[in-house]
């Protein structure tokens, strides 16, 4: 019989038993993060019928999608959280209550060229607010707040929310007489920090026939320090412009109050977003060691969720966050935390005796009292069952001889300090539990101050 050789396909993640731990841990906290917030779990099917998912149709998209038939059903594997989501709420939205307020961490599949860092299969995590007819101001403005409260808990400290309002721009492009190039110059000016301004203005120039004198007005007014300042200058000349500022200066307003740190936003006027549903605010989030990486949290507010799927009015605001490029991005660059625990057990109870009712009677106390326990019956030497322990990280090892079950004792080692000890179960079980909270303290990532 001929072998297969084993491999996986290129741009698909496949982590070894300690980083998937790693990895799940950072799930958990995104999860009782956004809890807090009072978002519901959701979790949209990974394939749709392919009418759905290409609504909107064309472009990149088109090119990316994994699609197939089964059948005589034209299928395809979601590209996105957000389309899902969009269907969901056009096909429920008679029994959920607005604002929904939603979270979704799960698998999207896009047939990109793989390269370094970037995936064909990835986790996304999005979080999204959804409105009926209206959604308040309000929510743009608790966003930053979600987005800091979740990089904080993982342990990031040095990352900045940057915010900018899409009615800003398009008021400043009609104000500058830009607005049959809007879209082409929005596009365009969200590549300022890939390739600078004077590849920026050559682009305007020369591809979309914007005077060079506006453009550097443009530029001029887009790196300013003093963003909210200058905005305020141009204020009356252009009602939605205005609309933009108010909005902008209402997000800004609030951000104290929601519990973010001054030196963790700022206003950016060059932050555009290139998806054209974005109508208000929008978010991305850098880290200041590491702005090569861009944006590991974007997103921002849309006026109409499922226009293509229902007549509903359904605005909202959300953001999104790359989990998969994250954890590899941290991890290429030594932020994961080592320290913390990832052995799938606390305790491994080895018997050393024929009879082993004793041992997994140990072994069932120490789970009911919640210690992730393993029992080892392998016929091994004794050099190579702690070895077993040792090479799985386990910090505990216990041994259950014929003396500890006549005292009703139990000897415990902590393979970390090599102290050995023999107590009674309830000690052992509160010493384990003890250096086990020791172990863990600490958040999944470890960043510099």
């Amino acid at each position: 019989m001929d072998r297969i050789k084993p491999r996986t396909l290129s741009g698909f993640m496949e982590l070894l038993p300690q980083r998937q731990v790693q990895f799940d841990r950072m799930v958990e906290i995104l999860r009782k993060t956004y809890a807090l917030y009072g978002f519901t779990p959701l979790d949209t099917p990974a394939i749709e019928a392919s009418e759905v998912l290409l609504a909107k149709g064309g472009g990149e998209t088109e090119k990316q999608i994994y699609r197939f038939t089964k059948g005589d059903t034209d299928l395809s594997l979601r590209f996105d959280l957000t389309v899902p989501l969009a269907k969901y709420v056009a096909l429920h939205s008679g029994e959920l209550t607005f604002p929904f307020r939603r979270f979704q961490i799960g698998k999207v599949y896009r047939g990109e060229r793989a390269q370094r860092g970037r995936f064909r299969e990835f986790y996304q995590a999005d979080i999204d607010v959804i409105g009926d007819g209206s959604l308040d101001i309000v929510n743009e403005a608790e966003i930053p707040s979600i987005i800091y409260q979740t990089f904080t808990a993982l342990g990031l400290k040095r990352f900045q929310i940057r915010l900018n309002n899409r009615k800003v721009l398009n008021g400043l492009f009609a104000l500058l007489g830009l607005e049959a190039q809007s879209a082409d110059v929005m596009r365009t000016i969200d590549k300022l920090e890939k390739i600078g301004p004077e590849k920026v203005k050559e682009l305007l120039v020369n591809d979309f026939a914007v005077p060079a004198e506006t453009a550097g007005q443009l530029l001029e007014l887009l790196s300013t320090d003093q963003p909210m300042e200058a905005l305020a200058a141009l204020k009356g000349k252009n009602e939605l412009f205005d609309r933009g500022v108010e909005e902008l200066s209402t997000v800004v307003q609030y951000l104290s109050a929601f519990g973010v740190p001054e030196d963790h936003y700022k206003v950016d006027l060059t932050i555009a977003r290139g998806l054209d549903y974005y109508t208000g605010t929008v978010y991305e989030t850098a880290m200041l060691d590491h702005p090569e990486i861009g944006s590991i949290c974007s997103g921002g507010r849309y006026d109409n969720l499922a226009e293509y799927y229902t007549n509903k009015q359904l605005p909202g605001v959300g953001i999104s966050i790359g989990l998969t490029r994250l954890f590899f991005v941290l991890e290429d660059q030594k932020y994961l935390n080592d320290d913390l625990l990832t052995a799938p057990a606390d305790v491994l109870v080895l018997p050393m005796t024929e009879d082993l009712s004793p041992a997994i009677t140990l072994a069932t106390r120490f789970r009911a009292a919640g210690l992730r326990t393993q029992l080892y019956t392998e016929r091994k030497k004794f050099k190579q069952k702690i070895g077993y322990a040792d090479k799985l990280g386990i910090p505990y090892v216990v041994f259950l001889g014929e003396d500890e079950i006549q005292a009703g004792l139990a000897a415990v080692k902590d393979l970390s300090t090599g102290e050995q000890l023999t107590q009674s179960v309830d000690e052992a079980i509160a010493r384990i539990r003890s250096g086990l909270a020791a172990r863990n303290a600490g958040a999944p990532i470890r960043d510099r101050d």
